[in-house]
């Protein structure tokens, strides 16, 4: 490995440059706020001069001690890292700790990550809504800011240019114009992954098309299958197949040879044709549309139903409206994955909802849909250090190749919404939180009631979910009243859900005892290791074992429903 360049004598001074010019920003405004406070009371409380002054002094304590770990290591009080800056990825190559320069800077961007939030931590006097917000755009600058994304300030940046002569430099570039010029970053090897090849492989056939949806049926691998069939409704955010990645972590694979009939709804990717879209077209011509074919075809009474996500979320809508109009027995049991029907604590997403961006959506959906790209966009930041920085440091500035990965091409496979159908969601749901206020919404003239669902409802939720966070997804157990097994499982939104059995990874947690709060579920939940599937099917089978011949209807266009298309169908690959 060819040795790191050294940055020059004006490197440094840059550094030290831009180190003290922060200490004279943080003494200004503490300045700047003495003066103002008494002209300006309301603004003069958002910030004590005594707390401003005392976060300048403290910055300046922790920036001499920088300088003399570097200037005279040998006695110099070491530097203490959180757990968090010990697990960051982004500095685990050995050089930002053994190279005296590099580490230096590591240190530095480490001191002023904390203090930037630390200031924002000491904010008074303002809404903790706008707080949350002001600290959500604080950490997306700290992540932009770190010097692994600037070729000058990264050594692993600096070795491959020297190693290369240059033509890593030149190899990022390309990946980055290639990215300006389709509008998305690229996150995995282009080509290597096809629906029907080696995606979305599972055997089945498309058995109802509508305009809004296509019904794909799976075909049978044992004898006998459960008599009550499942429905899975994934997100129209993405596409399906998330629940039918590769074989060995497809979710709806799994499902079928646990012995259950599947069904899965395939939305269709939103075009200027889906302008007057709304929820109600989602729940009535959508979910209920959906499992009323199945029990035709089917000739059962009820169907198990899986709600992902903002699917979830209109499943509980879906259950609300059964219920009040006498059909609750449509559906045998309910399953949400990742899904909120309480708002008021929905987490990071919530801090895209403002009257701003509500008008920056209308005015991106002007021809009736919104562009996919633009929530890819918005999902992106809100892991921003994984999802945009370590591909900028990745390969635009090491060149490096992109690495085939599944997960990362659905992420990337992205659809288009109805422009109105998102905003009112955005409005009615994430700002409003009506869908937990009875009678404050209405599907097809039906008010809706979640406490009037009495099904019984599997409920899991991811522990690092950054999207649906735990805590969120929790509150459904306080609307619902039927009997509720709620899960919780290790990882997130994604990889807390695709977690095959045959993986051996993560975790989940349940317990009998009835509990009210999340911290006591957590506090007296039993561990077990591995995946929450098993669980989920044996809580399925709890609730009707009894089984059917594989037969007649139970196989894909054998039924009065004949086949349209394989699995997994075409609106899957529209774009």
């Amino acid at each position: 490995m060819p040795d790191t360049p050294t940055p020059s004598l004006e490197d440094l001074q840059h550094w030290t440059w831009v180190l003290g010019k922060a200490q004279q920003m943080m003494l200004e405004q503490g300045l700047d706020v003495m003066d103002q406070a008494p002209a300006n009371p309301a603004f003069g409380a958002m910030l004590d001069p005594t707390a401003a002054l005392r976060a300048t002094a403290d910055f300046w304590a922790d920036t001499m001690q920088l300088w003399q770990r570097f200037l005279d290591p040998a006695h110099a009080t070491p530097f203490e890292e959180t757990p968090e800056q010990a697990r960051d990825k982004r500095f685990k190559a050995p050089q930002w700790r053994e190279e005296p320069v590099f580490d230096f800077l590591r240190q530095s961007y480490f001191v002023i990550a904390d203090h930037l939030l630390k200031g924002v931590d000491a904010l008074d006097g303002v809404e903790p809504r706008q707080k949350e917000q002001i600290r959500f755009a604080t950490k997306g600058f700290i992540d932009a800011i770190s010097p692994t994304n600037f070729p000058a300030t990264n050594p692993l940046v600096l070795e491959k240019i020297v190693e290369t002569k240059g033509e890593s430099l030149l190899k990022g570039l390309q990946h980055m114009l290639a990215d300006i010029q389709k509008g998305q970053m690229t996150q995995t090897a282009e080509g290597a992954f096809e629906l029907g090849r080696n995606l979305a492989m599972t055997p089945g056939k498309v058995v109802k098309r509508t305009p809004l949806y296509e019904l794909i049926q799976y075909a049978p691998v044992t004898e006998q299958v459960y008599k009550t069939p499942l429905i899975i409704f994934p997100p129209w955010i993405n596409r399906f197949y998330i629940l039918d990645l590769t074989p060995e972590k497809s979710f709806i694979a799994w499902a079928v040879s646990q012995g259950l009939t599947v069904f899965v709804v395939s939305w269709k990717s939103a075009d200027a044709s889906m302008k007057d879209v709304r929820w109600d077209d989602y729940v009535e011509h959508g979910q209920i549309d959906a499992i009323d074919t199945v029990r035709d075809l089917l000739r059962v009474d009820s169907v198990h139903a899986i709600g992902y996500c903002v699917a979830g979320t209109t499943l509980a809508a879906t259950l609300a409206v059964l219920s009040a109009r006498g059909e609750q027995g449509k559906v045998a049991s309910a399953t949400f994955f990742t899904a909120q029907v309480d708002f008021s604590e929905a987490g990071d997403l919530s801090m895209f909802v403002d009257d701003d961006q509500l008008a920056l959506i209308q005015s991106l959906g002007g021809e009736g849909f919104l562009d996919g790209r633009y929530m890819a966009t918005t999902f992106n930041l809100l892991r921003g250090r994984d999802l945009i920085w370590s591909y900028v440091t990745n390969n635009y500035l090491l060149g490096q190749d992109y690495a085939p990965f599944d997960l990362l091409h659905w992420n990337s496979d992205v659809t288009n919404l109805p422009a109105g159908w998102h905003l009112d969601y955005l409005r009615d749901l994430y700002r409003d939180n009506k869908l937990v206020q009875a009678g404050a919404l209405a599907i097809g003239g039906t008010p809706l009631d979640l406490s009037r669902v009495t099904v019984p409802t599997y409920v899991q939720a991811g522990r690092e979910d950054h999207i649906a966070p735990a805590a969120s997804v929790w509150k459904i157990t306080h609307h619902f009243k039927g009997p509720i097994r709620f899960v919780l499982a290790g990882s997130g939104h994604i990889a807390g859900v695709v977690n095959p059995p045959s993986a051996g990874k993560y975790q989940y947690w349940t317990t009998d005892a009835r509990v009210e709060t999340l911290a006591e579920f957590v506090a007296g939940a039993q561990e077990t290791k591995g995946s929450w599937w098993p669980d989920w099917i044996d809580w399925i089978d709890s609730l009707d074992a009894a089984k059917v011949p594989a037969k007649g209807a139970r196989i894909p266009g054998k039924g009065k429903l004949k086949p349209l298309a394989e699995a997994p169908g075409t609106y899957v690959r529209a774009r």
